[in-house]
Order: C-alpha cells, then sequence, then structure tokens
C-alpha cells in the first residue's frame, strides 16, 4: 500500500529492482491495497499479465483507517468476482487484517468502490461540520444535536465514530487533536480521484468540485494540515471549545446495532475457527 499512481507504478516497473524485474514470478499473486486512479492500476495490471503470464493482480483499498488497522476491522475492497479461482484465499488472507471483504466485480472495480466511498464519506464529514456550526451558532448544544444524529436520518459512521466536533465521539482523532486518523492530504486526493472517475464516466456532479475545493483549501491550511480529514470541522470555522457554552453533561445516545451486527459476526466467527 503507497499513497500515489507513480508510487505503484515505481513498485512494480522501475526495470532493475521492480517486482516486474524478477526472472519468474511464477504463479504469484500480486496484491495492491493502494487507492489510486483506474488507468494506472489497470496499466501496471497489464504489464503483469505481458510479462508473467501465471501471475495475478489485483486491486484490493482499503477502508477504516489506522483505527480499523490498529484493530483489524478494516474494510476490503477487492477487485475480482466473486467466483474468481482465488477468492477463498484472498479472502482468508485479507481477514487476517480486515472484518469485510468485498469481492466488487471484477478488475478496477475495487478501487472504483473506494473512490465512491471516500467521496461519500468526505461528503458527509463536510455536511456534519456545516451542520454542527449551525445548531451551535444558534445557540444548541452540541451533545443534544450529536444524540438526534445517532437515532434519526443523519446517522452515519462519521456522526458515531469519526464525529469532526471534539468531545462528541471519544475514539475519533478529533477528539486527540484529530491526530491519527486519515489525512486531510489523502482525502483531497482520493476525492479529486472520484471527480475524474465521474467525469471519465460521463456523471455530473452536484457537489463534486465544491467539496474538492473545500479538501483542497484544507489541506493547504497551516493549521489543518497532516491531520485526520475531519479537521475539515475546523477549517470550516467549528467551534472546539464548545464546551465553555454548553457546561452541563448529557447523555450521548447511540444507534447500537451496526456495533451490535459487528459483535455478532466476531463472536460467529471465533466458533468457526
Amino acid at each position: 500500500m503507497v499513497p500515489e499512481g507513480s508510487h505503484v507504478k515505481s513498485v512494480y516497473l522501475t526495470p532493475t529492482t521492480g517486482v516486474l524485474a524478477s526472472n519468474d514470478l511464477a504463479s504469484k499473486i500480486l496484491l495492491d491495497c493502494s487507492t489510486i486512479d483506474v488507468s494506472t492500476s489497470l496499466a501496471v495490471r497489464a504489464a503483469v499479465a505481458a510479462n508473467h503470464s501465471n501471475a495475478t493482480f489485483y486491486d484490493s483499498p482499503v477502508s477504516g483507517g489506522a483505527i480499523g488497522a490498529a484493530k483489524g476491522t478494516l474494510t476490503f475492497m477487492l477487485g475480482a468476482a466473486s467466483d474468481d479461482p482465488n477468492i477463498a484465499l484472498l479472502t482468508r488472507l485479507l481477514k487476517l487484517m480486515g472484518s469485510n471483504i468485498f469481492p466488487c466485480g471484477g478488475p478496477s472495480f475495487g478501487l472504483t468502490a473506494k473512490l465512491c466511498n471516500n467521496y461519500c464519506s468526505g461528503l458527509i464529514a463536510i455536511a456534519v461540520s456545516e451542520a454542527m456550526n449551525i445548531g451551535m451558532a444558534s445557540g444548541m448544544d452540541p451533545r443534544v444535536l450529536a444524540n438526534v444524529f445517532h437515532t434519526s436520518t443523519a446517522q452515519s459512521s462519521i456522526c458515531d465514530d469519526w464525529c469532526p466536533v471534539p468531545g462528541l465521539s471519544p475514539d475519533a482523532p478529533a477528539s486527540k487533536g484529530y491526530q491519527g486518523g486519515f489525512r486531510v492530504q489523502l482525502m483531497k486526493k482520493d476525492f479529486g480521484l472520484a471527480v475524474s472517475a465521474a467525469k471519465s464516466a460521463g456523471v455530473e456532479l452536484a457537489l463534486g468540485e465544491q467539496g474538492l475545493k473545500v479538501y483542497e483549501e484544507t489541506s493547504e491550511d497551516p493549521t489543518c494540515r497532516d491531520l485526520d480529514s475531519r479537521v475539515v470541522y475546523r477549517h470550516l470555522g467549528g467551534r472546539e471549545d464548545w464546551r465553555g457554552d454548553f457546561p452541563g453533561e448529557v447523555e450521548m445516545k447511540r444507534d447500537e446495532t451496526r456495533r451490535l451486527l459487528r459483535r455478532g459476526r466476531e463472536v460467529e466467527e471465533n466458533a468457526n475457527k
């Protein structure tokens, strides 16, 4: 897993030191978990097929960030069909690192899924930040608003687990000075790749260009650069010292359905080992 398409090309295609410089890859499986542009991934896959016909290349980007990696709960989006001859082996391998493995249909579709996912989650983070700003500017306790979100139609993993407002999700990077998580520069990159993919597919985006502008500006903001992408809340003027105006205690409510379902899957998997 490396940051950009140029790095993937370097890893595989550098004439003397790249993976394809090997005399014989035999029937090796090459699994690339980078989030890059689709065209580069397909070009590397074609080069693998041309130079080592028995080797197989798969794109398999991930979601879940540093928290998911530490917990072994990453989601893998695998660029393969569900009936791929290697699917059982790939699933066993990836389940050592993740809890959700999705064959996405074929080559490069793992990347397509990842770009769509990050486009959506990036926009949700902006929307949550702006909605929280509206509430607090109107005099509303953000904890009460978060409780409404948790149990209503605004509910999402961004609200539950990655809330941009410090103090609302204790384990979220926002509550730790926006340290860790998914760097805002990477969100800018992935969001930009999603916008480019939309153009290539002939899809008109109502929010794409504006969302990309927000992440570009946040990436250049010296108070935000190198921090978790939910720091977009800070860039948009979000209040981080809100407790001074809302000193009382508020019990936080959450929709526990997803957590309980995940725990049930973990128990079942452990029982089957």
